[in-house]
Protein backbone atom coordinates (compact mmCIF):
# COMPACT_ATOMS: atom_id res chain seq x y z
CA UNK A 1 0.00 0.00 0.00
CA UNK A 2 2.80 2.37 0.93
CA UNK A 3 4.61 1.51 -2.32
CA UNK A 4 1.43 2.11 -4.32
CA UNK A 5 0.91 5.51 -2.66
CA UNK A 6 4.54 6.40 -3.38
CA UNK A 7 4.20 5.52 -7.07
CA UNK A 8 0.91 7.45 -7.26
CA UNK A 9 2.47 10.55 -5.69
CA UNK A 10 5.45 10.31 -8.06
CA UNK A 11 3.08 10.02 -11.01
CA UNK A 12 1.01 13.01 -9.90
CA UNK A 13 4.15 15.10 -9.38
CA UNK A 14 5.40 14.08 -12.84
CA UNK A 15 2.08 14.90 -14.55
CA UNK A 16 1.84 18.23 -12.70
CA UNK A 17 5.41 19.16 -13.56
CA UNK A 18 4.95 18.26 -17.23
CA UNK A 19 1.67 20.22 -17.39
CA UNK A 20 3.33 23.27 -15.82
CA UNK A 21 6.29 22.94 -18.16
CA UNK A 22 4.08 22.72 -21.26
CA UNK A 23 2.05 25.74 -20.12
CA UNK A 24 5.18 27.86 -19.48
CA UNK A 25 6.78 26.90 -22.81
CA UNK A 26 3.52 27.64 -24.65
CA UNK A 27 3.25 31.05 -22.95
CA UNK A 28 6.85 31.94 -23.82
CA UNK A 29 6.40 30.85 -27.46
CA UNK A 30 3.14 32.78 -27.65
CA UNK A 31 4.89 35.89 -26.38
CA UNK A 32 7.61 35.37 -28.97
CA UNK A 33 5.11 35.05 -31.85
CA UNK A 34 3.07 38.02 -30.61
CA UNK A 35 6.08 40.36 -30.76
CA UNK A 36 7.64 38.79 -33.83
CA UNK A 37 7.80 42.02 -35.85
CA UNK A 38 9.39 44.19 -33.14
CA UNK A 39 11.24 41.68 -30.96
CA UNK A 40 14.99 42.06 -30.54
CA UNK A 41 17.50 39.25 -31.04
CA UNK A 42 18.50 39.30 -27.36
CA UNK A 43 14.86 38.71 -26.36
CA UNK A 44 14.74 35.62 -28.58
CA UNK A 45 17.96 34.32 -27.01
CA UNK A 46 16.60 35.05 -23.51
CA UNK A 47 13.29 33.24 -24.14
CA UNK A 48 14.92 30.15 -25.63
CA UNK A 49 17.49 30.23 -22.81
CA UNK A 50 14.62 30.20 -20.30
CA UNK A 51 13.05 27.22 -22.08
CA UNK A 52 16.36 25.33 -22.00
CA UNK A 53 16.88 26.04 -18.27
CA UNK A 54 13.31 24.94 -17.47
CA UNK A 55 13.80 21.70 -19.39
CA UNK A 56 17.09 20.98 -17.62
CA UNK A 57 15.65 21.68 -14.15
CA UNK A 58 12.57 19.59 -14.92
CA UNK A 59 14.70 16.63 -15.97
CA UNK A 60 16.80 16.87 -12.80
CA UNK A 61 13.66 17.12 -10.64
CA UNK A 62 12.03 14.13 -12.35
CA UNK A 63 15.17 12.06 -11.82
CA UNK A 64 15.11 12.97 -8.11
CA UNK A 65 11.38 12.21 -7.77
CA UNK A 66 11.81 8.73 -9.28
CA UNK A 67 14.80 7.93 -7.09
CA UNK A 68 17.67 8.42 -9.53
CA UNK A 69 20.88 10.04 -8.35
CA UNK A 70 21.00 13.05 -10.64
CA UNK A 71 24.58 13.94 -9.73
CA UNK A 72 25.88 10.48 -10.63
CA UNK A 73 23.80 10.40 -13.77
CA UNK A 74 24.99 13.82 -14.94
CA UNK A 75 28.60 12.97 -13.97
CA UNK A 76 28.45 9.78 -16.05
CA UNK A 77 27.06 11.73 -19.00
CA UNK A 78 29.83 14.33 -18.69
CA UNK A 79 32.52 11.64 -18.53
CA UNK A 80 31.06 9.86 -21.54
CA UNK A 81 30.77 13.11 -23.48
CA UNK A 82 34.36 14.04 -22.57
CA UNK A 83 35.65 10.67 -23.81
CA UNK A 84 33.76 11.01 -27.06
CA UNK A 85 34.99 14.59 -27.43
CA UNK A 86 38.62 13.60 -26.88
CA UNK A 87 38.39 10.93 -29.57
CA UNK A 88 36.60 13.29 -31.97
CA UNK A 89 38.67 16.47 -31.56
CA UNK A 90 40.64 16.03 -34.83
CA UNK A 91 37.42 15.38 -36.76
CA UNK A 92 35.68 18.32 -35.11
CA UNK A 93 38.60 20.60 -35.99
CA UNK A 94 38.61 19.35 -39.59
CA UNK A 95 34.83 19.83 -39.79
CA UNK A 96 35.07 23.39 -38.46
CA UNK A 97 37.86 24.18 -40.92
CA UNK A 98 35.76 22.79 -43.81
CA UNK A 99 32.74 24.85 -42.77
CA UNK A 100 34.91 27.97 -42.34
CA UNK A 101 36.57 27.55 -45.75
CA UNK A 102 33.19 26.93 -47.43
CA UNK A 103 31.56 29.96 -45.81
CA UNK A 104 34.58 32.10 -46.66
CA UNK A 105 34.53 30.99 -50.29
CA UNK A 106 30.77 31.60 -50.48
CA UNK A 107 31.15 35.07 -48.94
CA UNK A 108 33.94 35.97 -51.37
CA UNK A 109 31.88 34.70 -54.30
CA UNK A 110 28.82 36.64 -53.12
CA UNK A 111 30.76 39.90 -52.75
CA UNK A 112 32.52 39.44 -56.10
CA UNK A 113 29.32 38.62 -57.97
CA UNK A 114 27.48 41.49 -56.25
CA UNK A 115 30.18 43.93 -57.36
CA UNK A 116 30.08 42.46 -60.85
CA UNK A 117 26.32 42.99 -60.98
CA UNK A 118 26.67 46.62 -59.84
CA UNK A 119 29.76 47.52 -61.89
CA UNK A 120 29.27 50.17 -64.54
CA UNK A 121 26.13 51.44 -66.22
CA UNK A 122 26.67 49.49 -69.43
CA UNK A 123 24.70 46.22 -69.56
CA UNK A 124 24.01 46.42 -65.82
CA UNK A 125 20.77 44.40 -65.98
CA UNK A 126 22.58 41.66 -67.87
CA UNK A 127 25.40 41.58 -65.31
CA UNK A 128 22.91 41.54 -62.43
CA UNK A 129 21.08 38.57 -63.95
CA UNK A 130 24.25 36.57 -64.52
CA UNK A 131 25.50 37.35 -61.00
CA UNK A 132 22.26 36.10 -59.38
CA UNK A 133 22.19 32.87 -61.35
CA UNK A 134 25.91 32.27 -60.80
CA UNK A 135 25.53 32.82 -57.04
CA UNK A 136 22.69 30.29 -56.93
CA UNK A 137 24.83 27.70 -58.74
CA UNK A 138 27.86 28.40 -56.51
CA UNK A 139 25.70 28.02 -53.38
CA UNK A 140 24.47 24.57 -54.40
CA UNK A 141 27.95 23.40 -55.41
CA UNK A 142 29.50 24.57 -52.13
CA UNK A 143 26.70 22.90 -50.15
CA UNK A 144 27.13 19.54 -51.90
CA UNK A 145 30.94 19.61 -51.61
CA UNK A 146 30.72 20.60 -47.91
CA UNK A 147 28.33 17.74 -47.06
CA UNK A 148 30.48 15.18 -48.89
CA UNK A 149 33.63 16.53 -47.17
CA UNK A 150 32.09 16.31 -43.69
CA UNK A 151 30.86 12.76 -44.36
CA UNK A 152 34.35 11.79 -45.50
CA UNK A 153 35.95 13.39 -42.41
CA UNK A 154 33.71 11.34 -40.11
CA UNK A 155 34.67 8.10 -41.81
CA UNK A 156 31.68 7.63 -44.08
CA UNK A 157 32.55 6.29 -47.52
CA UNK A 158 31.27 8.90 -49.98
CA UNK A 159 32.04 6.79 -53.05
CA UNK A 160 28.70 4.96 -53.02
CA UNK A 161 26.97 8.26 -52.30
CA UNK A 162 28.53 9.85 -55.41
CA UNK A 163 27.64 6.79 -57.48
CA UNK A 164 24.12 6.94 -56.04
CA UNK A 165 23.84 10.55 -57.09
CA UNK A 166 24.78 9.54 -60.65
CA UNK A 167 22.16 6.79 -60.73
CA UNK A 168 19.57 9.09 -59.14
CA UNK A 169 20.39 11.72 -61.74
CA UNK A 170 19.79 9.19 -64.52
CA UNK A 171 16.44 8.14 -63.00
CA UNK A 172 15.36 11.75 -62.54
CA UNK A 173 16.43 12.55 -66.10
CA UNK A 174 14.21 9.77 -67.44
CA UNK A 175 11.23 10.56 -65.21
CA UNK A 176 11.36 14.34 -65.06
CA UNK A 177 11.68 15.46 -68.65
CA UNK A 178 9.63 18.61 -68.02
CA UNK A 179 12.00 19.60 -65.21
CA UNK A 180 15.01 19.08 -67.48
CA UNK A 181 13.24 21.06 -70.21
CA UNK A 182 12.77 23.97 -67.77
CA UNK A 183 16.48 23.90 -66.86
CA UNK A 184 17.61 23.83 -70.50
CA UNK A 185 15.19 26.62 -71.43
CA UNK A 186 16.38 28.67 -68.44
CA UNK A 187 19.98 28.21 -69.56
CA UNK A 188 19.23 29.56 -73.04
CA UNK A 189 17.06 32.41 -71.68
CA UNK A 190 19.94 33.59 -69.51
CA UNK A 191 22.85 33.15 -71.90
CA UNK A 192 21.00 34.26 -75.05
CA UNK A 193 19.86 37.35 -73.13
CA UNK A 194 16.14 37.07 -73.87
CA UNK A 195 15.46 39.28 -70.85
CA UNK A 196 17.20 40.41 -67.67
CA UNK A 197 16.23 41.23 -64.10
CA UNK A 198 14.48 44.61 -64.18
CA UNK A 199 13.13 44.23 -67.73
CA UNK A 200 9.43 44.71 -68.44
CA UNK A 201 8.04 41.72 -70.31
CA UNK A 202 4.75 40.16 -71.31
CA UNK A 203 4.43 36.39 -70.94
CA UNK A 204 1.15 34.66 -71.68
CA UNK A 205 -0.79 37.94 -71.46
CA UNK A 206 0.77 38.82 -68.07
CA UNK A 207 2.85 42.01 -68.21
CA UNK A 208 5.23 43.09 -65.48
CA UNK A 209 8.80 43.51 -64.26
CA UNK A 210 11.16 40.55 -64.08
CA UNK A 211 12.22 40.37 -60.43
CA UNK A 212 14.07 37.05 -60.45
CA UNK A 213 15.47 34.60 -63.00
CA UNK A 214 16.49 31.07 -62.13
CA UNK A 215 17.44 28.05 -64.18
CA UNK A 216 13.94 26.62 -63.63
CA UNK A 217 11.55 29.55 -63.13
CA UNK A 218 11.12 33.24 -63.84
CA UNK A 219 9.23 35.58 -61.46
CA UNK A 220 7.32 38.57 -62.89
CA UNK A 221 5.60 41.31 -60.85
CA UNK A 222 2.91 43.52 -62.42
CA UNK A 223 1.73 47.05 -61.55
CA UNK A 224 -0.60 45.73 -58.83
CA UNK A 225 2.22 43.96 -57.02
CA UNK A 226 1.02 40.51 -58.08
CA UNK A 227 3.88 38.06 -58.64
CA UNK A 228 3.49 35.28 -61.18
CA UNK A 229 5.97 32.43 -61.49
CA UNK A 230 6.55 30.91 -64.94
CA UNK A 231 8.34 27.66 -65.69
CA UNK A 232 11.07 28.54 -68.17
CA UNK A 233 10.04 25.69 -70.47
CA UNK A 234 6.57 27.24 -70.93
CA UNK A 235 7.75 30.79 -71.75
CA UNK A 236 6.89 31.04 -75.45
CA UNK A 237 6.43 33.64 -76.79
CA UNK A 238 7.73 36.52 -74.67
CA UNK A 239 7.63 40.27 -75.41
CA UNK A 240 10.45 42.40 -74.00
CA UNK A 241 9.64 46.12 -73.80
CA UNK A 242 13.15 47.18 -72.73
CA UNK A 243 15.08 46.46 -75.92
CA UNK A 244 14.07 49.66 -77.76
CA UNK A 245 12.50 53.06 -77.00
CA UNK A 246 8.75 53.12 -76.37
CA UNK A 247 6.35 55.27 -78.36
CA UNK A 248 3.95 57.63 -76.62
CA UNK A 249 0.84 58.23 -78.76
CA UNK A 250 -1.83 60.87 -78.09
CA UNK A 251 -4.95 61.22 -80.26
CA UNK A 252 -7.20 64.26 -79.88
CA UNK A 253 -9.77 66.22 -81.90
CA UNK A 254 -10.41 69.80 -82.98
CA UNK A 255 -13.62 71.31 -84.31
CA UNK A 256 -14.40 71.12 -88.03
CA UNK A 257 -14.51 74.92 -88.23
CA UNK A 258 -10.86 75.24 -87.15
CA UNK A 259 -7.93 75.57 -89.57
CA UNK A 260 -6.15 72.24 -89.39
CA UNK A 261 -2.89 73.58 -90.83
CA UNK A 262 -2.84 76.38 -88.25
CA UNK A 263 -3.50 73.95 -85.38
CA UNK A 264 -0.65 71.69 -86.54
CA UNK A 265 1.70 74.67 -86.88
CA UNK A 266 0.87 75.91 -83.37
CA UNK A 267 1.49 72.48 -81.85
CA UNK A 268 4.74 71.99 -83.78
CA UNK A 269 5.95 75.33 -82.44
CA UNK A 270 5.24 74.76 -78.75
CA UNK A 271 5.45 70.99 -78.14
CA UNK A 272 9.21 70.52 -78.80
CA UNK A 273 9.97 72.58 -75.67
CA UNK A 274 8.69 69.65 -73.58
CA UNK A 275 11.87 67.67 -74.30
CA UNK A 276 13.87 69.93 -71.97
CA UNK A 277 11.27 69.46 -69.22
CA UNK A 278 11.08 65.67 -69.60
CA UNK A 279 14.54 64.04 -70.00
CA UNK A 280 12.94 60.63 -70.65
CA UNK A 281 12.00 61.87 -74.13
CA UNK A 282 14.40 60.47 -76.72
CA UNK A 283 13.29 62.98 -79.36
CA UNK A 284 10.99 65.99 -79.68
CA UNK A 285 7.22 65.41 -79.98
CA UNK A 286 5.96 65.27 -83.58
CA UNK A 287 2.51 66.02 -84.99
CA UNK A 288 1.76 63.31 -87.55
CA UNK A 289 -1.35 65.02 -88.91
CA UNK A 290 -4.98 64.03 -89.39
CA UNK A 291 -5.80 60.45 -88.44
CA UNK A 292 -9.61 60.45 -88.63
CA UNK A 293 -12.60 62.55 -89.69
CA UNK A 294 -14.92 61.70 -86.83
CA UNK A 295 -18.57 62.64 -86.33
CA UNK A 296 -17.83 65.77 -84.29
CA UNK A 297 -14.12 66.40 -84.73
CA UNK A 298 -11.05 66.26 -86.91
CA UNK A 299 -8.70 63.92 -85.06
CA UNK A 300 -4.96 64.58 -84.94
CA UNK A 301 -2.10 62.49 -83.57
CA UNK A 302 1.07 63.45 -81.66
CA UNK A 303 3.85 60.91 -81.09
CA UNK A 304 7.20 60.96 -79.29
CA UNK A 305 9.85 58.31 -78.60
CA UNK A 306 10.66 57.90 -74.89
CA UNK A 307 12.78 55.63 -72.73
CA UNK A 308 11.33 52.11 -72.30
CA UNK A 309 8.15 51.91 -70.19
CA UNK A 310 7.91 55.73 -69.79
CA UNK A 311 5.19 56.21 -72.39
CA UNK A 312 2.22 56.34 -70.02
CA UNK A 313 3.51 59.25 -67.94
CA UNK A 314 4.54 61.17 -71.06
CA UNK A 315 1.13 60.58 -72.68
CA UNK A 316 -0.58 62.13 -69.64
CA UNK A 317 1.79 65.12 -69.75
CA UNK A 318 1.24 65.53 -73.52
CA UNK A 319 -2.55 65.57 -73.18
CA UNK A 320 -2.35 68.27 -70.52
CA UNK A 321 0.06 70.39 -72.58
CA UNK A 322 -1.95 69.99 -75.79
CA UNK A 323 -5.08 71.11 -73.95
CA UNK A 324 -3.26 74.20 -72.63
CA UNK A 325 -1.89 75.12 -76.07
CA UNK A 326 -5.26 74.74 -77.81
CA UNK A 327 -7.07 76.79 -75.17
CA UNK A 328 -4.35 79.47 -75.25
CA UNK A 329 -4.71 79.87 -79.04
CA UNK A 330 -8.51 79.62 -78.91
CA UNK A 331 -8.67 76.43 -80.96
CA UNK A 332 -11.90 74.67 -80.09
CA UNK A 333 -11.84 71.18 -78.67
CA UNK A 334 -15.29 69.84 -79.62
CA UNK A 335 -17.71 67.73 -77.67
CA UNK A 336 -20.23 65.31 -79.20
CA UNK A 337 -23.05 67.20 -80.87
CA UNK A 338 -26.32 66.25 -82.52
CA UNK A 339 -27.86 68.57 -85.17
CA UNK A 340 -31.65 68.29 -85.49
CA UNK A 341 -33.33 69.57 -88.66
CA UNK A 342 -37.03 70.39 -88.26
CA UNK A 343 -39.17 69.89 -91.35
CA UNK A 344 -41.34 72.86 -92.33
Amino acid sequence: MIILMGVLSQTLITVGLLTFLIFVIYALRKQLNFKQESIHVKHVVFIYGMIFVLLALSIILLLWVWGYDASDYIGAMILEFTAVLENSVPRLVATLISVFVSLTFYKISKISLFRFGKSGAHNQRRKQTISKVSLSIVKYIIGIVLVLSILSIWGINVGPAVAGLGIAGLVIGLGAQKFINDLISGFFIIFENHYDVGDWVEIGGFMGEVIDIGLKTTKVRNFKGEVKIFNNGSIDPVSNFMRSPSLAVVDFGIAYKEDVANAIAVLQKHLPAMKEQYPVMVEEPRVLGVTDLANSSVNLRVVVKVLPMEQWGIERALRQRIKEILVQHKIEIPFPQVVVHQAK
